[in-house]
């Protein structure tokens, strides 16, 4: 915008000089034209006078003072061929000047003024004052430079102003524009100080008006999260209460802690709705959650007689997700694992690293698939379910800086393959 505004002062102010400056200089070498003209005219008409008097000595003295002052070749045509003055040739206007007409004639080298003298008894005389190229345009070139450097002075000025109004807008833009990016990362305490223009200054307001509300929505959506969060702490302590009551002590144990990863879910989203910015700079080991998470799965996949084939890489794998999270993520897409495939479905997970940094997790099963074409989008889903699950963990791989894909596995049932984003250096 700045070079915009730059090139458009430069396009207008060069206009501006070229209608001022190009008639100005053609006026300027008319002005020294005329006055050349003038002079050498006023020097033949006094030469002229004194050839009416039709004295020869006294008319030779006066071609003589009159060129020797003017520094013009003054030449006096006589009847016959007979001249005084400067040689010069007798051409088609002296012909017509002897005619009794007194005229200017224009040549290649300059300009002749031809004065014509009657009254002599021999005929009539012609005063012929010659006036170069040369002098016609003396002092234009001068006067051409002198407007030359105006007009570039003009030009420098022209670009100077049009650079700090440039910069006038141009900085409360810029701001208004950091502002827009650092609330799209999370920062809801940016504002913007509005400046610059009227119309400048009103979308620096509104914007600050829109973040201002943009924080006061999420804090009403994360306080009726968290609400709606904490009253779950109720059916989860009368969960508890009938696990106590349980008398299959094994049994009892594997609800028990199926309970205890509702509860650390619960107080997750408490957390996490109480905040209004994530900790961008939390981190934990892939590796370790991932491993954690399996073994608890494993032991209803045994209750279900499901094959589970285990593939993680010796860690620690850093990835830019917190422990809780990942340990959510990982939950639900094994959750969907099981309560998509019948009993006794082969299942994977698999955990490398990636070449750039952060972890690859692929979770596959040999169950029917995807009934859905777009599992990742949100609320899709083929069965009873809310459709949430593979949403929120490509939204957890997104925020970590990497991906989810969802499709069909080699052996044709699901597979999920979430890429997470390294960790904090």
């Amino acid at each position: 915008m700045r070079r915009r505004l730059a090139l458009l002062a430069v396009a207008t102010a060069s206009l501006v000089l070229i209608a001022f400056l190009v008639p100005l200089a053609v006026l300027v070498r008319t002005l020294a034209a005329e006055r050349a003209t003038a002079a050498a005219t006023t020097w033949a008409q006094s030469v002229a006078t004194t050839a009416a008097l039709g004295d020869p000595d006294t008319l030779d003295a006066a071609v003589r003072q009159a060129a020797g002052s003017s520094g013009l070749p003054i030449t006096v045509f006589l009847p016959g061929n007979a001249f005084l003055g400067a040689p010069a040739p007798r051409g088609p206007g002296v012909e017509l000047a002897a005619r009794g007409r007194s005229i200017t004639v224009e040549t290649p080298a300059g300009r002749e003024i031809l004065v014509a003298v009657q009254g002599g008894t021999r005929g009539t005389m012609v005063v012929r004052a010659f006036v170069g190229t040369e002098r016609l345009r003396q002092g234009v070139g001068w006067a051409w430079l002198v407007l030359g450097v105006i007009g570039l002075v003009l030009l420098a000025v022209g670009i100077v102003v049009a650079d700090r109004l440039a910069r006038s807008l141009i900085r409360p833009v810029g701001q208004v524009a950091e502002v827009s990016r650092r609330l799209a990362r999370g920062d809801l305490d940016a504002r913007v100080e509005p400046g610059g223009p009227a119309e400048i200054r009103e979308v620096g307001t509104a914007l600050n008006q829109l973040a201002a509300r943009i924080r006061d929505l999420l804090a009403r959506e994360r306080e009726a999260v968290a609400d709606l969060s904490h009253r779950l702490r109720t059916p989860v302590t009368v969960l508890r209460l009938e696990v106590d009551t349980m008398r299959d002590k094994g049994e009892a144990a594997r609800v028990g802690q199926a309970v205890d990863s509702v509860e650390r879910m619960v107080d997750q989203v408490i957390r996490e709705a109480r905040r209004f910015d994530r900790d961008r700079a939390a981190g934990c080991d892939a590796a370790r959650v991932v491993g954690d998470r399996v073994a608890f799965w494993s032991a209803l996949a045994e209750d279900q007689d499901r094959p589970l084939r285990l593939g993680l890489a010796d860690g620690p794998i850093t990835v830019g997700v917190s422990a809780p999270e990942l340990a959510a993520c990982v939950d639900l897409l094994l959750e969907n694992v099981f309560a998509h495939t019948p009993d006794g479905t082969p299942f994977a997970v698999e955990l490398a690293a990636r070449p750039g940094g952060g972890a690859r997790l692929v979770i596959s099963d040999e169950g029917p698939g995807f009934a859905h074409p777009a599992p990742v989008d949100r609320g899709a889903s083929g069965g009873s379910s809310t459709g949430l699950g593979l949403d929120i963990a490509r939204r957890t791989a997104e925020d970590s800086g990497g991906r989810l894909l969802a499709g069909p596995s080699p052996s044709g049932g699901a597979e999920v393959v979430l890429e997470l984003g390294p960790g904090p250096a």
